[in-house]
């Protein structure tokens, strides 16, 4: 059976997982560009005298970006024969709001693209439990297997989680200066998820399903 074009259900058998390392690389890298372009955009200019037409730093680095986005796709797609929809939803984010700066020479809508990408993620987690569903195996890649209770809570943690990123993306590029936003961007952001994350643990161990099923299998012995 071929994978479907879209990234399936969780549970779906046709579905092929990437190594967790890959996509965490493949997840993280063009941020790091993105950040790395930025800071060393002046010598990039030195050394390449044509990206000058191209902008400001910012800019340029969003140019790169937005190669880096489609790069990370593409070797998603080779390996999987399928679009993961999440990082499917940012890249167009970064392709539509890359492409406005780019063109109309403002930054302001790399500042903003952070906050439309969580907004539309926690929309969407939250938006898909008052439908009755739960997305968030899409995120976390049939990372967890947990009870229908389990997932409708960690989908409403995760869906305000965003909804906090965007906020707190908005209040930092709005209050502060271009490079304390990047670092913010690139430095702020992963800890922070990560602390979320980690503090999630104790529901994931209280729902999982695998769990429940080691403990009914030593009561049954």
């Amino acid at each position: 059976m071929n994978p479907p074009i879209l990234e399936g259900d969780p549970s779906d058998p046709r579905r092929k997982a990437l190594n967790p390392g890959l996509k965490f690389l493949l997840e993280l890298g063009p941020g790091l560009v993105f950040f790395f372009t930025t800071i060393r955009g002046a010598w990039l200019v030195g050394k390449f005298p044509i990206l000058s037409h191209i902008g400001e730093p910012i800019l340029i680095a969003t140019a790169f970006f937005m190669v880096a986005t489609a790069l990370s796709l593409s070797v998603s797609w080779i390996l999987t024969r399928s679009w993961p929809i999440m990082p499917l939803v940012s890249a167009i984010v970064v392709f539509v709001f890359g492409a406005l700066a780019l063109w109309l020479q403002d930054k302001t809508f790399a500042f903003m693209k952070p906050t439309i990408i969580n907004s539309l993620f926690g929309i969407t987690l939250l938006g898909g439990l008052a439908f009755g569903r739960s997305l968030l195996g899409y995120v976390f890649d049939s990372a967890f297997n947990l009870d229908a209770e389990g997932w409708r809570k960690l989908t409403f943690r995760w869906g305000l989680f965003f909804l906090f990123l965007a906020a707190l993306n908005e209040v930092v590029w709005r209050n502060f200066s271009e490079e304390a936003w990047l670092y913010f961007k690139v430095w702020g952001t992963i800890p922070i998820t990560l602390v979320f994350t980690l503090s999630q643990m104790p529901l994931i161990l209280r729902h999982s399903l695998e769990d429940k099923t080691g403990k009914e299998e030593k009561a049954g012995k």
